[in-house]
């Protein structure tokens, strides 16, 4: 994945910029008209006939929603030096981001919480988490840990989810999503590794829509079947890369009895 990138780094900033706008789907004439500029100085800028300016770099990038990491690439590209800095989970700037990431899940417990980044890979988990981790196999544990191979993968939680056809259409279309958002040569490795797993079937996947992250996992869990969905967030305004990919998942009780069972309180009985 390195290499991609080594590669992509090498090639002139116009191509990194055409690619991207091929990437959008967006004519010359269309980008041009949203950034202000003219069809001709665009065509330029892409056959490096003229250099870019890093405001209109950074303009481009902005109507091509292009993520920050790309970005950076742009910029090195055409000299310029980064916008964004792009700092390991471990360094010590971060240590402020780690506490506050742990203390948003712990309190978050009894129910399962987690902070993965760009990839899916878990950075972070609360102990509500054993909910997901119980029983896997114990590869699938050890680090880079990656959400969606725990999920999908039958030494996983595959085996215990209830209504694994459509939990996995969900995580299937979250995935391309942000292989289109990102163009990350190691998510498109991902989705390719993941359809490959027993029934994992991505062209049985639900239309995508606005609600669809009220989507329902239904685990069993010790005996008893829970019932949760999902909330995602992520920083605002970061200026930093590794907490821009940064996605805190909180899963909530979707009834009553999960609610009681993960808070130890034994199945909810219905009154006669």
């Amino acid at each position: 994945m390195q290499a991609i990138a080594d590669q992509q780094l090498q090639r002139p900033v116009g191509q990194l910029m055409r690619g991207w706008r091929e990437q959008r789907g967006l004519s010359q004439l269309a980008l041009a008209s949203r950034a202000d500029i003219s069809t001709r100085h665009l065509s330029f800028l892409e056959t490096g006939r003229s250099a870019p300016s890093r405001e209109m770099l950074l303009r481009l990038a902005e109507h091509l929603d292009v993520p920050p990491r790309e970005q950076n690439r742009l910029l090195l590209a055409a000299g310029f030096a980064p916008a964004y800095s792009d700092s390991p989970m471990e360094a010590k700037e971060m240590t402020q981001v780690r506490a506050t990431l742990r203390q948003i899940l712990s309190g978050h417990d009894p129910f399962p919480a987690l902070v993965v980044d760009r990839c899916w890979n878990i950075v972070e988990t609360n102990a509500g988490f054993s909910v997901f981790s119980d029983g896997a196999d114990p590869a699938l544990l050890r680090q880079p840990m990656n959400a969606l191979r725990l999920a999908l993968h039958p030494g996983g939680m595959a085996p215990r989810i209830v209504n694994f056809a459509e939990w996995q259409s969900h995580l299937l279309a979250r995935l391309q999503r942000r292989v289109t958002l990102t163009a990350e040569p190691g998510l498109t490795e991902l989705y390719r590794e993941l359809i490959t797993y027993p029934g994992t079937d991505p062209a049985a996947q639900l239309p995508d829509t606005p609600g669809d992250l009220m989507v329902p996992l239904r685990i069993r869990h010790k005996g008893d079947e829970l019932s949760l969905f999902c909330t995602i967030a992520t920083f605002g305004m970061p200026l930093d890369i590794t907490v821009a990919e940064l996605a805190i998942e909180t899963f909530f009780p979707a009834d009553p009895a999960t609610a009681a069972l993960l808070h130890g309180e034994g199945p909810v009985r219905e009154s006669r």
